[in-house]
């Protein structure tokens, strides 16, 4: 294997693949090409580290992010950090989050010792310190708020260690008898394979291998009580729909003394009576009579930072558009300031008085056709 083959191909997946569907087959392809289930293929071990590479970065989105943009040019599959030789233990393949352990839950009825080489990570996933999974939160914002900037006040469920027990949920902790301490149970199990010794998790302690003389009735043994908070953030100037901003550890509590996760607040913005926004660019529609329009004047136009005078060119038409510089959204977001574009539109009156009429008609009797419309003339003449 001089060669690297792509990561998809390794996994048996096209591009577009979901997470729930690399992570399946990863779950899929471990089974199936395991060295311990291959011992008679000499090249087992590399397979079974090419699907452990191919999963390391499929399933890291800033790493998968740059693996379809370079390939392996990228840098990012330089294996997974647990060592896949020996095969004694799997505690150092994290593989984004998955529990290497639980494939062989399914497969061998649970996730301990196999053939002789240890148990999975060398612990119970149940034992295994946990990151809390992040929330998403959507957040709607008016237009002023999202160019000028704000603060935001809202109620939010903050799952926190329980002060009375520390988190730990009890008091006067001792040495689970059931397990004597280890968090999981051991017993043999014959399968078509042969025979196995199956590790679970100890259902009395729940694999931390110790439990309490008296529960911490404040949060009933769970060490985490819910609280509701006032939750204060500052918006920056020129936040747009689609755009996120980052809470640190207010997401879903972790397990067995991991981190909270975090919480995401997706913005979404309304939209204005006038103004349109694409990107960091204003638009603006501006209506111009017809005289205004032919003559040229002098207006004023309004803008996200206050109104500025301009002159407009005589002879002005319907979807003419002109620019006017740094007067966009300033992104303090993404440190981008945008410009703003005037688009004309002429209105033409659908009601004149006499005098306005006999106005246009005597204009109307002057030489003022437009090279265009001598052309456009000429050509329904040579065409009859």
């Amino acid at each position: 294997m001089a060669e690297k083959r792509d990561y998809y191909e390794v996994l048996g997946l096209s591009k577009g693949a979901s997470e729930q569907e690399i992570k399946s087959a990863f779950r899929k392809k471990a089974k199936e090409l395991h060295p311990d289930v291959n011992k008679d293929d000499p090249n087992a071990e590399e397979k079974f580290k090419e699907v452990q590479e191919a999963y390391s970065v499929l399933s890291d989105e800033n790493k998968r992010k740059m693996y379809d943009q370079y390939g392996h040019a990228a840098g990012v599959g330089n294996g997974p950090s647990g060592g896949a030789g020996g095969f004694g233990g799997f505690g150092g393949f994290d593989g984004g989050g998955f529990d290497f352990g639980d494939i062989f839950d399914s497969f061998f009825g649970g996730s301990g010792s196999f053939g002789g080489f240890g148990d999975f990570g060398g612990r119970s996933s149940s034992n295994r310190s946990r990151r809390g999974s992040d929330i998403l939160m959507q957040m709607d914002l008016t237009f002023e708020e999202a160019i000028y900037g704000a603060t935001k006040k809202f109620d939010l469920d903050v799952v926190e260690s329980c002060d009375e027990c520390n988190g730990y949920g009890g008091f006067d902790k001792e040495e689970c008898k059931t397990c004597h301490g280890k968090g999981t149970i051991t017993t043999q199990q014959n399968t078509i394979l042969g025979s196995f010794m199956s590790t679970t998790t100890c259902p009395d302690c729940r694999g931390l291998g110790h439990t309490f003389k008296k529960k911490c009735s404040a949060c009933g043994g769970k060490g985490k009580v819910k609280n509701n908070k006032k939750i204060t953030i500052t918006i920056p100037e020129g936040i747009n729909t689609g755009d996120r901003q980052r809470i640190s550890g207010k997401g879903n509590p972790g397990t067995n003394g991991g981190e909270n996760g975090d919480l995401y607040i997706e913005f979404n913005v309304e939209e204005h009576n006038y103004f349109v926004r694409n990107n960091d660019d204003i638009y603006l529609e501006v209506p111009l009579t017809i005289t205004e329009a032919i003559l040229g004047c002098k207006k004023e136009i309004p803008t996200l930072y206050g109104n500025v005078k301009i002159n407009i060119d005589a002879g002005t038409n319907s979807g003419d558009k002109e620019r006017i510089r740094g007067k966009g959204v300033d992104n303090k977001y993404r440190k981008h300031k945008g410009d703003m574009y005037l688009i004309y539109k002429v209105y033409t009156p659908k009601r004149l008085s006499r005098e306005q009429k006999e106005l246009l008609e005597k204009l109307n009797q002057t030489e003022l056709d437009t090279d265009e419309i001598k052309k456009f003339n000429k050509f329904t003449k040579s065409n009859n």
